[in-house]
């Protein structure tokens, strides 16, 4: 098995035929399936070697397994939301769906088909689960390959739930009713300074939004507007929700941070727009014109970090605490994580009651933040503004600092300022 593994990740030969490269496709595939396999067993495991250290330590039942999911999101390098979710579809496979677990360690059946299943069927008991899992994955009598390899994402979606309803209706009824608590909105970034606004509601009032945004855009066009249906429906989301349709400049808290040369238009150095990332400057002294504008100086070092003040206070000041959430440009500091910060934490712990400082503080959400309060987790801060984290096996992982700007050139001297004026003159006249 090893063997043929090294073959097909050394690549095919050159002069492969075009069966040879098919062949070598569908065999990686196989191993990414099995492999997936292995790592949800491996991560089951882990859970259960912690489980048991914690509770020979003594950790409360109810705090058992604190830190797992974050180890094997650092080891996965995804968020540690996604790695919670890795190891509960990891403990699902192996105790309640064997099938599929199967099919996933032949190389038949990708984590994703998985979590199709494991989600669909998410509000069962583990009895009507298995059945669901036995009627779509296990092999046919005769040996026939089981129905859901042969299915497609929706298919394989839809044919759980039918299962599911079939089943158990009333349990499929109750979590639809129950569903409307998980209601909110979210925003990603797009390319090109553009961003996803997306909004998870209940059926009735997602269609009643759309309905509005799109009798809104009709009206529009029979009235002569030249924007396409999409643009004004997206015009009309935003003048309805800002009250920008009333002439009026929303107050609004949207934080831009750029060097002063780059607001005075003398520089080009990227702008940074918290919960979105880096902007051209040009961009943001175009958004600053349109708004209602709050200036605040943060200053840089002769390295280009940002700097601030430090407190003897055990919990970080307000003006601080804004400060390092600006610094870390609004996301986790935590490798992987993708998450706004909701926490503003120490690094490291003073147990002297020592400063709190901006070098001793990072962002993080809410998970990471608990995570690193699990038994045999430490971090401190590197000499370069990175945070090294030590989990309890041993692993370090290395958060690297929020990007800088670099920093201001050094001051003309006279001398050098009428030899510019010189040249710049001798350039105009050319």
């Amino acid at each position: 098995m090893y063997e043929t593994v090294d073959r097909l990740l050394a690549g095919p030969p050159p002069g492969a035929s075009e069966s040879e490269l098919v062949d070598w496709i569908a065999g990686l595939e196989a191993v990414k399936c099995t492999a997936e396999a292995v790592q949800a067993e491996a991560a089951v495991r882990l859970d259960e070697a912690v489980r048991a250290r914690q509770a020979e330590a003594g950790v409360p039942s109810r705090r058992l397994g604190e830190g797992v999911a974050s180890q094997v999101a650092l080891a996965r390098r995804v968020s540690p939301e996604k790695g919670a979710k890795l190891l509960g579809l990891a403990k699902i496979l192996t105790a309640e769906m064997p099938h599929t677990f199967a099919l996933m360690k032949a190389g038949l059946f990708s984590q994703w088909q998985a979590t199709i299943l494991a989600r669909e069927t998410a509000c069962l008991s583990v009895e009507d689960r298995r059945v669901i899992d036995h009627e779509l994955c296990a092999a046919g009598p005769g040996g026939e390959p089981a129905r859901a390899v042969a299915m497609g994402l929706r298919q394989l979606e839809n044919a759980a739930k039918k299962l599911a309803i079939t089943l158990d209706q009333a349990s499929v009824v109750a979590r639809a009713a129950n569903a409307e608590k998980d209601r909110r909105v979210s925003l990603r970034p797009a390319p090109d300074t553009m961003t996803w606004l997306g909004a998870l509601l209940p059926v009735k009032d997602g269609v009643a939004v759309f309905a509005a945004l799109d009798q809104a855009a009709k009206t529009a066009a029979a009235a002569g507007d030249e924007r396409t249906r999409g643009q004004v429906m997206a015009d009309t989301l935003v003048d309805r929700i800002t009250g920008r349709a009333e002439g009026a400049k929303p107050r609004i808290e949207v934080k831009i941070v750029m060097t002063a040369d780059s607001l005075t238009n003398t520089s080009d150095q990227p702008a940074m727009v918290e919960g979105y990332g880096p902007v051209p400057a040009a961009w943001a002294r175009d958004a600053l014109a349109d708004a209602e504008v709050f200036v605040r100086c943060l200053f840089t070092d002769p390295a280009g970090q940002l700097v601030a003040m430090e407190s003897r206070s055990r919990k970080a000041p307000d003006g601080l605490a804004e400060f390092v959430a600006t610094r870390d440009g609004g996301i986790c500091r935590t490798n992987g994580c993708d998450a706004p910060i909701r926490n503003i934490d120490h690094v490291e712990r003073h147990a002297d009651g020592g400063t709190t400082s901006a070098e001793n503080l990072q962002g993080l959400c809410e998970r990471c933040n608990q995570a690193k309060e699990a038994l045999g987790w430490r971090a401190r801060p590197g000499p370069d503004g990175s945070i090294i984290t030590t989990t309890p096996t041993g692993h370090t992982y290395i958060s690297p600092p929020p990007d800088t700007w670099p920093p201001d050139p050094p001051s003309l001297s006279p001398a050098e300022l009428r030899l510019r004026e010189v040249l710049r003159d001798h350039t105009l006249a050319a």
